[in-house]
């Protein structure tokens, strides 16, 4: 595509702007290692939610969503809507306990809830595992969703955008730490949403698609608008709806969605002043990430079901295009060529502006992994925090160089997203027992993490049947989790002193924890005329979970025209956060 000097300028600024705020950053990011990671633990709430945010609204985010809307329609988006029901737990049973453990990073949990040298073995297995391997998985997918924005729009070829996105996202991440990237979050985050709402509203209107009532009448979009699917169709219904809100939320592993909280969301509670603060960072990043954001995607991605119809008509459009990227995920950035200059740089740089974010965030995450949890736990326990920032910063730039390996042989997001939901299936009820059962220890966690993996690379290499996605994910989350229930009972359980240490700090609900209570007196008086009970807290879970829902709904049904459910679904967000809003009081 020719683009106008305006869009170029554009472009260009947002990329000044991103690197000044690195360099701004990086006076206090090289202060001291909790300052590198952690930003000196003293962020507002707000800022930290507005970082969350930006960092799950990746530029493979549309692209998943357009590609999930293109084969199941708008209800097919419950297989990551579900995941609220995490967030809501995170915000109201566990931010309060990360925030309150002091760690710097969710890894050092390990040897704070686990004695012995298997704790130790878990940390540093984990650092390499989730900070590298994992870590360099889902930034590969971030950069395959930038290669395809950049080949329709730009004309540029893979390698040259994996380069440049890379060297500027290094830059910025590697000089700022935590703290440049949450500010750079919320400058990208903001010209992101700024982007896609006024994108959306030109393409409705372009005519080819002929306004939002002609759009949602249309013949390939009338019967793919429902946000519920059919439920007497079961061969709809389970895959897309039920297995997500009965199975998936709670079973299995995903980043920005880990049961109980962790990765980057744990890091940035950690990184709240207050326990409060960290609940309402993780709070507002729900109701963002699930309320406000993803219409504007649903409408493009809709309306590129009557302009692209099917991949044929993609490829035709764009033929110098790589025939083996061409998937229904491509919809999305096909779509955005038909802005106009100027409303087309601010799209690009929103689009970049979501791609670095991500990945920035990551690349702090994965490289706090490496030092704090492998670098100075076996390599150098005595480096000094200058040498462990050097460190993290070389982290950072060969976590990039993996990362931008990787995306070069990915070919759709879908891949991506079924590949890490798979390996982490069958281990998230473990991440949300262990802070309630005394009895789960670091083998418990070991089991799980490798059945689970082994049960991936199965079905993802050599399994030759015919079982659909979700039933390979039933079949691992059933194996896996039998093994680590089974592993739990039949090993030593932690040193009764590491879990005395735990609970006196911590202080996590007694149930499950009543041997370790009441054989400590000192321990015991810390549960005298305990506050908020686990009771009011799942109370207030589900009432998160209808608010938001009610309101994802509420400005879909607006959208629709249907004004009646519109009204209905408003009143019930309304409600439950009155009542929401009075159970918080209360605590």
């Amino acid at each position: 595509m020719n683009l106008a000097l305006i869009d170029w300028i554009i472009i260009v600024a947002f990329f000044v702007i991103s690197m000044l705020i690195g360099v701004l950053a990086s006076r206090k990011a090289g202060k001291s290692v909790q300052d590198y990671f952690l930003s000196g633990r003293n962020m507002p709430w707000w800022l930290l939610g507005v970082s969350m945010v930006a960092t799950t609204f990746s530029a493979d985010t549309p692209n998943l969503v357009t590609n999930i809307i293109r084969q199941n329609g708008v209800a097919g988006n419950w297989v990551w809507w579900a995941f609220l029901f995490t967030g809501m737990t995170t915000v109201f049973i566990y931010a309060k306990l990360w925030r309150r453990s002091g760690i710097t990073t969710d890894l050092a949990f390990y040897e704070l809830r686990y004695s012995g040298a298997e704790a130790t073995f878990l940390r540093v297995f984990r650092a390499l595992y989730l900070g590298v391997f994992f870590n360099v998985m889902i930034m590969a997918g971030v950069l395959l969703a930038g290669i395809k924005i950049a080949s329709v729009m730009l004309g540029i070829s893979p390698q040259q955008t994996v380069w440049l996105v890379s060297i500027i996202t290094v830059v910025y991440a590697a000089l700022g730490g935590l703290r440049g990237v949450i500010l750079t979050d919320f400058f990208q985050f903001g010209l992101s949403m700024l982007g896609l709402v006024v994108a959306a509203i030109y393409i409705v209107n372009l005519p080819e698609v002929g306004g939002l009532s002609n759009l949602l009448q249309h013949q390939n979009v009338v019967d793919n608008i429902a946000v519920i699917p059919d439920l007497n169709d079961w061969n709809v219904a389970v895959p897309l709806f039920l297995i997500p809100l009965a199975v998936q939320w709670w079973s299995t592993w995903y980043p920005g969605a880990e049961p109980g909280g962790g990765g980057y969301i744990a890091q940035r509670m950690l990184s709240a002043k207050t326990e409060e603060d960290a609940e309402k960072a993780t709070m507002f990043f729900n109701f963002a990430h699930y309320a406000l954001r993803p219409w504007p995607w649903i409408i493009i991605a809709l309306a590129s079901m009557v302009v692209f119809p099917d991949l044929q008509t993609i490829q035709a459009k764009f033929l110098h295009v790589d025939a083996a990227i061409v998937a229904d995920d491509l919809a999305f950035s096909a779509m955005l060529t038909y802005l106009p200059k100027g409303l087309l740089g601010l799209v690009i740089a929103a689009l970049i502006a979501a791609l670095m974010s991500t990945i920035s965030t990551h690349l702090n995450w994965g490289a706090s992994y490496v030092v704090n949890d492998f670098y100075i736990r076996i390599i150098e326990p005595k480096a000094t925090e200058k040498t462990q920032i050097v460190v993290g910063r070389m982290a950072t730039v060969v976590l990039m160089l993996l990362a931008a390996l990787v995306a070069l042989y990915l070919k759709d997001a879908m891949q991506s997203f079924n590949i890490l939901l798979q390996i982490g299936a069958g281990t998230g009820l473990l991440f949300l027992l262990r802070w309630f059962w005394w009895r789960i220890n670091a083998f418990s966690e070991i089991a799980a993490m490798l059945v689970s993996l082994i049960m991936a690379i199965y079905f993802q290499f050599f399994y030759v049947g015919n079982l659909a996605d979700y039933q390979k994910m039933l079949w691992s989350v059933g194996i896996t989790t039998f093994v680590w229930i089974l592993v739990t009972l039949l090993t030593r359980p932690s040193e009764e002193e590491t879990l005395e240490k735990f609970v006196a700090l911590i202080k996590p609900h007694p149930y499950g924890w009543r041997k370790i209570i009441g054989g400590s007196p000192k321990i015991a008086a810390l549960y005298q005329n305990k506050g908020l009970s686990l009771g009011r807290e799942i109370l207030m879970m589900f009432l998160g979970v209808f608010m938001i829902y009610a309101a994802l709904f509420f400005t879909g049904y607006c959208l629709y025209g249907n004004y009646v459910a519109a009204i209905i679904t408003g009143a019930v967000s309304i409600v439950c956060m009155w009542l929401l809003y009075r159970q918080w009081q209360q605590r």
